[in-house]
């Protein structure tokens, strides 16, 4: 007799299921595949720590001190993150020895042959008296010498030091990674607290502490201490 057919069996839910799943696949034109891959890209990017509605930086990956993520204009896609590390540490640098040096002589200290007024006039009146010069051409020659070359250094060898290493560390107080990371940062604050430091003391042509009435207008309660004494 002729072999016994085995007899047709209905397909279960979960066979069912993966039939119309392959059948719909197989549909789908490219355009359907470029909406799925730009999905899953999209959700893939990664957003900035410092402003989270936007995107990371690319150029920003954490490693160098300070890096916040901080860069709304995608400014580190244009300039070399390491030019701009340079020029960023140089004016911090500059920044941290203006806030001390401008408050200081506003407080009474001189020295000898340097003009005897504010901070604010001192420019001006060094180059009247022609000591400017003084101090101009040595911060020329630390310009020329050392930083153009480190600007060369940094844009054409690819193994340079980082920006703002000049290798003179005498006290060895910069090597770690928590010293870079409080350089940097009260950089920063410097180059905005000068800032803020000369518009004060322009706009109310006074001595330290650049307000239109001294300490009064910092510490609000000293005004009724000053009322006070003076009615006894």
């Amino acid at each position: 007799p002729p072999p016994k057919l085995p007899e047709a069996q209905e397909p279960n839910n979960q066979e069912m299921l993966a039939l119309s799943s392959t059948a719909a696949l197989s549909f789908a034109g490219p355009g359907l595949a470029g909406v799925s891959s730009r999905a899953g890209g999209a959700a893939m990017v990664a957003k900035s720590k410092a402003i989270p509605f936007l995107d990371a930086p690319p150029a920003l990956d954490g490693t160098m001190a300070g890096d916040k993520g901080f860069d709304p204009l995608l400014l580190s896609n244009v300039v070399p993150i390491q030019w701009a590390r340079e020029a960023e540490l140089k004016h911090a640098r500059i920044c941290m020895l203006a806030v001390v040096g401008w408050v200081t002589v506003d407080l009474g200290f001189t020295v000898p042959y340097a003009p005897q007024v504010s901070s604010l006039a001192a420019h001006d009146a060094a180059v009247d008296k022609g000591v400017f010069l003084g101090l101009l051409i040595p911060i020329a020659l630390v310009e020329v010498l050392a930083g153009i070359p480190k600007c060369f250094q940094i844009m054409n060898e690819p193994d340079a030091s980082p920006g703002g290493d000049y290798k003179f560390d005498p006290l060895g107080i910069g090597a770690s990674a928590e010293m870079q990371e409080k350089e940097i940062s009260n950089g920063r604050l410097a180059m905005l607290a000068f800032s803020g430091i000369v518009t004060q003391a322009a706009l109310t042509q006074g001595p330290f502490p650049y307000t239109y009435n001294g300490v009064e207008d910092l510490v609000p309660p000293m005004q009724s201490v000053q009322g006070a004494l003076s009615i006894l």
